[in-house]
């Protein structure tokens, strides 16, 4: 009998314990409420608000997903150019999104068409903008070839309409990322809802350059975007992922905590092109870490193999001394200057032109050694942290047309830097500096890059010298210099004659990756790597944006690896 009562008294407690616990964690799991707080979300009486209903970032307009990994960034096949500057290194790059071909001419006649729309030149606070931003297409002349043609139609002749935009500066390119980040995200919140229906596209004469819409304004000071036309801005509030339209909204505005606003375009880094190029994800084979892909397409040849287009070049690039595309009539790369995007095969992530065609800026400054023993995780060269400036009312500072900000190029070329309806920027000080261990400045282009180890003609004494010579200066480049007249509004122009100069490298040159239409075939090797001056353009080098993927590395995955965003 008492081990009958021993077994019953047992039994009883454990039932007793697991309907304790089930009702313990039936608390703790009530359905909208808070696992800190136990308080309920998206409450219409005022509790937080957070979209619960979020699932995945969107795929941004002629982009797809690159899974982020590790590969070996800077190891080629064949060093015959004795460079010196591509030493391997394991790197790890996060996933992003790439646009799956260069930039267009068709996609940057339309970024034109807006600013001369938005920005009339005729008008003397916006003559510079639009103006600033065409491509050069004097690139295309030759002092002993006929390229007339290109100069004079490339750009904006239908015939080229999906031919990669050449031309455009390095920050050219880096004005259009900006100027698509904000149109891509005004059409995602029209299209949510937040934003009234076709007010985007209402460039008749009524617009006003304040009344643009920018994504930093949107999110830190809602009330000034459209040059504060709240009419614009539909009053909606998130109830747990549904748009509800409300007078009395708690959550007026899409903010970060919506999930829809997306991260902002920009070129790729060198380490995220590299490794995007090198689209190591195909190769399923052992020798994938250390590097052993020569092309972005598997093989060691240039031609195809397939049965269906045997012979076929698989880039357009220079064959030979004279041959950029061929014996006519034959199977070749089909192209003497560029070719149409999408032209030739993708490689295993989806990119086109990964090699070939035209050349790619890429945003990190040059330097002759990728510096892996500072950083192997997302590597990058030339961050400048900058900042929202903040008026005396503690509101950000909103640009306006009487302070646009305008830059004087080297070449005498001027660009808007900032336009109306955007937030002043600054760079981060002492508030954002201050103990920190993982960065004391604003701009770390020069970081780890003056130490006494790096260069012979580095001193530690003064910073300037009786020539007015920045002794702190790790590389001697030539100092050109360009300035305006304030009264007659001339440029004076000064070339830099002096025979000291020992390189080109400074921190306003910038990397350029893949070959072109005018390169050999050992520049189509992603780990190979050139640099150009960032206000300088040419008719080989072109663009392509990349973007940020938030949360997991990917969404799902099937078993043989294969990323599904």
């Amino acid at each position: 009998m008492k081990i009958k009562q021993i077994m019953t008294l047992k039994a009883l407690l454990i039932l007793s314990i697991t309907i304790g616990l089930s009702s313990c964690s039936k608390s703790s799991s009530t359905k909208g409420a808070s696992r800190a707080t136990g308080w309920k979300i998206n409450d219409k009486n005022g509790g937080f608000q957070h979209n619960s209903n979020y699932t995945k970032q969107e795929t941004p307009p002629g982009m797809v997903p690159v899974e982020g990994g590790t590969f070996t960034m800077g190891k080629v096949q064949d060093d015959v150019m004795h460079d010196w500057n591509n030493s391997p290194s394991q790197q790890h790059i996060q996933s992003f999104y790439m646009d799956e071909t260069e930039v267009t001419n068709l996609m940057y006649t339309e970024y034109l068409f807006w600013l001369k729309t938005v920005f009339p030149p005729t008008e003397e606070n916006y003559k510079n903008i639009y103006t600033g931003a065409i491509p050069d297409t004097l690139v295309w002349r030759n002092r002993l070839g006929y390229n007339e043609t290109m100069t004079n139609n490339y750009l904006r002749h239908p015939a080229y309409s999906e031919y990669p935009v050449v031309g455009v500066n390095w920050i050219q390119a880096v004005e259009f990322s900006k100027w698509r980040t904000d149109r891509v995200n005004e059409n995602m919140l029209e299209k949510n809802g937040y934003l009234k229906k076709d007010a985007k596209i209402s460039l008749g004469s009524d617009v006003t350059a304040e009344s643009t819409f920018s994504t930093e304004t949107y999110l830190a000071a809602p009330t000034k975007t459209f040059g504060g036309n709240e009419d614009i801005l539909l009053k909606r509030e998130m109830n747990g992922g549904r748009k509800e339209v409300s007078d009395t909204a708690i959550n007026v505005y899409a903010q970060i905590n919506s999930g829809l606003i997306l991260p902002e375009f920009r070129l790729p880094t060198e380490a995220e092109w590299e490794y995007a190029a090198s689209a190591l994800v195909g190769n399923r084979e052992f020798n994938i870490y250390k590097g052993q892909k020569k092309y972005p397409w598997n093989g060691q040849y240039t031609r195809s193999g397939s049965r269906q287009q045997r012979g076929d070049q698989l880039a357009n690039f220079k064959q030979g001394r004279g041959d950029y595309g061929g014996i006519a009539g034959w199977s070749d790369d089909g192209a003497d200057i560029t070719n149409k995007v999408k032209s030739y095969p993708a490689n295993d992530f989806g990119l086109y032109d990964m090699a070939g065609n035209v050349a790619e800026w890429v945003a990190d400054v040059y330097r002759p050694v990728v510096d892996d023993e500072a950083n192997d995780f997302n590597y990058y060269r030339g961050n400048v942290y900058m900042k929202n400036k903040i008026g005396e009312d503690g509101i950000v500072e909103v640009v306006t047309a009487e302070n646009i900000k305008y830059d004087t190029l080297s070449n005498g070329k001027i660009l808007a830097r900032n336009f109306p309806g955007q937030v002043a920027q600054v760079p981060v000080d002492q508030e954002e500096t201050y103990l920190r261990q993982n960065f004391s400045t604003s701009d770390n282009r020069d970081y780890r890059d003056g130490d006494k180890p790096s260069t012979r003609y580095f001193d530690f004494g003064s910073e300037d010298d009786d020539e007015g010579k920045d002794n702190k200066r790790m590389y001697e480049s030539p100092r050109h210099s360009i300035s305006v007249d304030s009264a007659s509004g001339e440029m004076n122009k000064k070339y830099d004659k002096s025979d000291k100069r020992t390189t080109l490298v400074n921190n306003e040159v910038r990397v350029y990756k893949g070959g072109s239409w005018r390169d050999r075939a050992y520049w189509l090797d992603p780990a190979s790597r050139r640099y150009f001056p960032q206000d300088m353009a040419t008719d080989y080098i072109g663009f392509r944006n990349a973007m940020s993927k938030v949360g997991p590395k990917s969404n799902k995955k099937s078993p043989r690896g294969n990323p599904k965003f």
